[in-house]
């Protein structure tokens, strides 16, 4: 692996040199640009697919770990960045596996949504309360909401089962496709608020609660998609502030976003050019402060009485963050408890951009630290139209494109076995296990 302060990196096609293989002739090397979670994951499905023979590089220009963080406070580690694995994130949940992590134990917490006045929603400790509360506000469309988040989510998951057999995909929209037809490509064509009316959704439930998932998961407002022949020789040249070098690759995957804001990364030598692509990523401070709540801002003056863990936000011009939580430590004992409302405690914050002085003022009544990290976490969903390809040429592959549909940890790793498995089908001419039609039939037939 190759770490530098400020990575360069220049491709070079070799228009000179054509390679000629057969299966049983593997890649020499495969450079991986990139090692957050996409590109670690890239490098692991690589090397299960080509084996032990292919050298394998990792380039990263910073920190190891991408959009994964933590940061410090009185000893214990603390969440800045991706943290939330969702059961049925398989390959994520294969990797806490296959790597000898285990489980946090959930820590019970409370949810409110404040549109910075009062609370609009108010989580109980009574399931049978907070269900009879949502209808009562919000309408019977919930249940119908329900149906097609369980459709949606069936559908997906039918990648999973591709991905076992071998299958791969050359367009990110060939692989919705794949899964759930021209209805999963419209879910990224038109937003979340345009297909939740359509399912009879109040409007007031995108207002509140829809609003406030989308500004704590992504920053930004209910507008975002439904649905977040010759052989080349690749030259990889890398510098930083104390050396620079460069080495001969078969296959190249970028695992970075080419965007303007975001790449120091440039291509010579190639017929059709390759340029960073448009849109634009969202930026999202993290501010983990130790300190006491002002609960008297959230309309509680007696803190003892404040009941909430999570405090989630409507769109407002009052609001100067999208959300604010008392968070536990990455590794916790089995009697952890967590802090009580009038008790300093570990809280961290998302919003737009750095808190000022006033503004921590506003939410805490005093603090002893800030930790402030300072990402572009997620793309703009407004800001471009289309998603980037993912072969940019011959057996240069990007990864990143997938953000554009929808930015987790485990799309990352669902792009990074697509890629690994494009690439290793590419290679060996397995040209029926690439962009296939009707997968779900075709794999019932082969079972």
């Amino acid at each position: 692996m190759v770490v530098g302060a400020r990575l360069a990196l220049v491709f070079l096609i070799n228009t000179g040199v054509i390679l000629c293989h057969l299966e049983e002739t593997p890649p020499r090397n495969i450079a991986v640009i990139g090692a957050g979670i996409g590109g670690s994951s890239a490098a692991y499905f690589l090397r299960q697919k080509f084996g032990h023979n292919v050298g394998i590089d990792v380039y990263e220009k910073g920190t190891i770990g991408g959009r994964l963080a933590t940061v410090t406070v009185n000893g214990q580690q603390y969440e800045t960045g991706g943290s939330v694995i969702h059961p049925l994130n398989l390959h994520m949940q294969e990797f806490v596996k296959q790597f000898g992590l285990k489980h946090r134990k959930g820590v019970p917490e409370k949810v409110a949504i404040f549109n910075g006045e009062h609370f609009v929603f108010e989580e109980t400790d009574w399931y049978l309360q907070d269900m009879f509360k949502l209808w009562w506000r919000y309408g019977f469309g919930l249940l119908r909401l329900q149906m097609w988040v369980e459709e949606i989510l069936e559908k997906f998951m039918r990648i999973y089962k591709y991905q076992t057999h071998g299958y791969a995909f050359t367009t990110v929209e060939e692989m919705l496709r794949s899964l759930g037809g021209e209805r999963f490509i419209n879910l990224t064509q038109h937003s979340v608020a345009e297909t939740l009316q359509e399912l009879g959704i109040s409007q007031r439930f995108v207002d509140e609660i829809v609003t406030a998932v989308t500004r704590v998961n992504y920053g930004q407002s209910p507008s975002i998609p439904a649905f977040v022949g010759e052989k080349a020789v690749y030259q990889v040249r890398y510098e930083n502030e104390n050396e620079g070098g460069y080495d001969f690759y078969d296959i190249v995957v970028i695992a970075t976003p080419l965007h303007h804001e975001t790449t120091n990364i440039t291509f010579n030598g190639f017929t059709s050019p390759i340029t960073p692509f448009p849109g634009h990523y969202q930026r999202m401070v993290v501010s983990v402060v130790h300190g006491y709540l002002n609960s008297s801002y959230f309309g509680f003056l007696d803190p003892k009485l404040f009941p909430f863990a999570v405090i989630l936000t409507v769109e407002s011009p009052k609001l100067f963050m999208f959300s604010t939580g008392s968070i536990c430590p990455v590794n916790i004992t089995a009697n952890y408890r967590r802090k009580q409302p009038q008790e300093a405690a570990v809280w961290k914050v998302f919003s737009p951009k750095p808190l000022s002085r006033e503004q921590l003022k506003t939410i805490f009544r005093s603090y002893y630290s800030v930790q402030v990290t300072d990402w572009l976490a997620y793309p703009q969903y407004n800001s471009a139209k289309g998603t980037p390809p993912i072969v940019l040429h011959d057996n240069l592959y990007y990864l990143n494109g997938v953000e554009w549909i929808a930015s987790a940890m485990e799309m990352s790793a669902i792009a990074a076995k697509n890629i690994a498995l494009l690439a290793y089908n590419r290679w060996n001419q397995h040209l029926d296990l690439i962009d296939q039609k009707d997968l779900v039939h075709k794999i019932k037939t082969e079972l």
